[in-house]
């Protein structure tokens, strides 16, 4: 997956403020990436970024943007009670369910720096089956003993409380299977949580198309997996994914 114009590593910044105005660039394309998939048509699912020097607050897509109209511009900062502002300080308005299912995330695992969740065409009829990914496919076994089942009641999240359920569920894995609801994916960056994500919805297709399929032994699915995430395969993944849907 190296090669042809795509940095072997993301090429983060030291100082605070230039890292954040890249992260936002980056959020923004994370976005419109979702959108060329036509994940988020109707407004559902949500990307967030953890903010570089207030380590408490998370950026994410203001309400009522179009998920392929996403600019850095329309990032908005969320504080920990839910409150958003514009970049200039004023008061914006968000979907309240980024929030509840977002920040308990973040707030859990200090390594989270973004997560990604949205309804998707194989995820979330997936996910209604309640179970987990098995190494059925190269790329099923990268999410081998790295992934968990939120196996709960609430498909609407309502509160904060719904969401520690989730953080509780996802533990130290990469990702989580929602169930009767969708998938979520976390990394240090939003490319990073969403590269998984692209994967970890390619897993899920592969689950519902092929009904019978025989996995792999869980020492094959532990080598393969070992090796096919031995460099940043997250922000490979998401930069040629947005060469490919992303052309301006």
């Amino acid at each position: 997956m190296v090669g042809m114009g795509v940095p072997f590593s993301e090429p983060v910044l030291e100082d605070p403020v230039a890292e954040r105005e890249r992260l936002l660039e980056e959020l923004a394309l994370a976005y419109r990436l979702f959108a060329a998939r036509n994940w988020g048509d109707l407004g559902d699912g949500h990307i967030t970024v953890r903010d570089t020097e207030k380590s408490d607050h998370m950026w994410l897509l203001r309400f009522g943007v179009s998920f392929d109209q996403a600019t850095p511009e329309d990032m908005v900062l969320v504080a920990p009670g839910g409150s958003a502002t514009h970049r200039d300080g004023r008061t914006a308005d968000i979907n309240i369910t980024a929030h509840y299912i977002h920040h308990p995330l973040h707030d859990a695992r200090p390594d989270v720096g973004a997560a990604a969740h949205t309804h998707t065409q194989w995820g979330t009829p997936f996910a209604s089956e309640r179970r987990l990914f098995e190494p059925i496919s190269q790329e099923a076994t990268m999410f081998f003993e790295n992934h968990a089942l939120f196996d709960d009641e609430e498909v609407q999240i309502l509160s904060d409380d719904g969401g520690k359920r989730i953080a509780h569920a996802l533990g130290d894995n990469r990702a989580v299977i929602l169930a009767n609801h969708g998938l979520l994916t976390v990394g240090t960056t939003p490319a990073d949580a969403v590269g998984w994500f692209l994967f970890m919805e390619r897993v899920a297709e592969a689950h519902m198309k092929t009904r019978d399929a025989k996995p792999i032994s869980a020492e094959g699915a532990r080598i393969a997996r070992d090796d096919l995430t031995s460099f940043e395969v997250g922000w490979q993944a998401f930069r040629w994914a947005v060469m490919r849907h992303l052309k301006n």
